[in-house]
């Protein structure tokens, strides 16, 4: 089924930014706002910090490194029945997590199941929002990713009153069987094009009703000749059709039955199509990697999700800790940090539609900043000083919302799938390796001073590595390429913004 420009850009497409929205506010709320449950994980097991903290790090670091995988599973099953599977998976590792017995138990349940469904649902909402819409793609995309946000700040509030009511696995029970609503949002996921699971299915299917009739006519041939009238005009020619229809592998894979021989030429040559597929992904993926500023990019993302992504996970504790507030107040400092970060997706992206503005120094600028607010962050004293750095380095953080911007402007959109994996990887990775580094430092020095220090001046020096590897004068041909960009990203801005 093609897609038709009736169904483009409205619609039933507009259903499914509801349902994508939806989706990623059910799956991503609690991951998101994860710091309002660390102090309480913190006080039930007795854990060090480091050790609490990778249950944060892998919920949020494991959906972006296996996605991929996330990808490849939605190219083959379609987006509704991997939004169901997520959902299962999202509710269950929740529901699991109630009843954890120790940390150790936690990190799987609530870190590795709940971040992979949580990856799934990613990829399963921006792949069948990309299909159903064309020229208003941006804002399509713009709608469904602000979904993580609004359910952080709504979640943050909401396992704090359900801890208090209900306790800490009551909360993970009740959030849980919220999560189960992404399968109702799955049933508005209807397909525009026929994903290859069913397409391998239905090749099966003619595969084995081809062998069926290709393996009986010498009998019908004998009762045609005894003048039965089994055979029709008709049967003969879906014969004739199937036969068209198969090629060279289907070809092979018959003759595997009569022989050993060309059955382990057709594994060869399967093999060999593997081999030469891997050795050109290999090296589209060097090539890429040649490419100093793409080089460069992937270091300044690794270096801010290394260290911005703690005061997610940790604020909370550090106004408890520095005995700023005794509770986690009505709206907390995660919340706070959500609907900035929701912002600042919004300006940041209408910034960049500016032709005069650098996407790549506006990033850069937006680390340099955010690693300011990081570094403030242990000289302050004040509760309502924490909420202004929460509130500023969220806004900063809403960068994440460029990365494919300026992905396709370094390799252009025939690489971006590639390119932007490969990026999410560095991300997924400084995300899972930052909190225990911090929680690691807490442990060492029993204080929090020296872990933002070390957190601020990792993000100030991908600022920095960024900025310099960028500079036009390094080289000509560079900037050369660049500048058809210049007029080609006004319009494939919004195609790009996909994170």
């Amino acid at each position: 089924m093609a897609p038709s420009t009736k169904v483009l850009d409205g619609g039933w497409g507009w259903a499914i930014v509801v349902a994508s929205f939806m989706a990623q506010l059910l799956a991503y709320g609690s991951p998101q706002s994860v710091g309002v449950l660390y102090p309480e994980w913190l006080h039930a097991f007795q854990e060090g910090k480091g050790m609490t903290a990778w249950v944060g790090s892998l919920v949020a670091g494991v959906g972006l490194i296996a996605s991929p995988v996330c990808s490849a599973c939605v190219d083959n099953f379609g987006a509704r029945p991997v939004t169901i599977f997520s959902g299962v998976m999202v509710a269950g590792g929740l529901m699991l997590s109630a009843f954890a017995p120790n940390v150790q138990f936690l990190i799987f349940s609530y870190g590795i199941v709940v971040g992979l469904g949580c990856g799934l649902v990613y990829a399963a909402t921006l792949t069948i929002t990309c299909q159903y819409f064309d020229k208003r793609r941006g804002l399509a995309l713009g709608i469904v990713t602000t979904g993580t946000s609004v359910g952080a700040f709504i979640y943050a509030t909401a396992q704090n009153e359900l801890i208090v009511l209900y306790g800490l696995d009551g909360c993970l029970l009740i959030i849980g069987a919220i999560a189960l609503n992404l399968m109702a949002c799955a049933g508005f996921m209807r397909p525009l094009n026929m994903p290859g699971y069913y397409l391998k299915q239905k090749a099966a299917l003619e595969r084995n009703t081809e062998e069926q009739i290709f393996e009986k006519p010498p009998l019908d041939d004998l009762k045609i000749t005894t003048g039965s009238g089994t055979t029709t005009p008709e049967k003969s020619l879906a014969v004739k059709e199937l036969l068209i229809a198969i090629d060279a592998k289907d070809l092979a894979t018959q003759t595997e039955k009569k022989g050993s021989f060309l059955a382990g030429l057709a594994i060869m040559k399967v093999i060999k199509k593997k081999q030469q597929a891997y050795s050109t992904y290999m090296h589209s993926m060097y090539e890429i990697l040649q490419d100093q500023a793409m080089v460069a990019f992937c270091i300044a993302v690794f270096l801010f999700s290394l260290g911005a992504f703690p005061p997610v996970l940790f604020i909370e504790d550090v106004a408890q800790t520095e005995g700023l507030i005794e509770e986690v107040s009505v709206i907390p400092l995660v919340s706070i940090g959500a609907i900035a970060t929701c912002v600042g997706k919004l300006a940041l992206g209408v910034l960049v539609d500016i032709r005069w503005i650098n996407s790549i120094y506006l990033y850069a600028f937006t680390m340099f900043a955010g690693g300011l607010a990081l570094l403030l962050i242990p000289i302050t004293k004040s509760y309502v000083g924490l909420q202004i750095l929460s509130a500023v380095l969220g806004f900063f953080s809403g960068n994440w919302s460029l990365t494919s911007y300026i992905t396709t402007k370094i390799v252009g959109l025939d690489r971006l799938t590639q390119a932007h994996g490969i990026l999410m990887f560095f991300g997924g990775f400084g995300i899972m390796l930052g909190p225990p580094v911090v929680g690691w430092f807490f442990d060492w020095t029993q204080s929090y001073d020296l872990a933002f220090y070390f957190s601020g001046s990792c993000v100030e020096l991908g600022a920095f590595i960024l900025f310099l590897l960028t500079l036009p004068c390094w080289s000509k041909k560079h900037a050369e390429n660049n500048r058809p960009d210049v007029h080609y990203t006004s319009n494939c801005d919004k195609v790009a913004s996909v994170a």
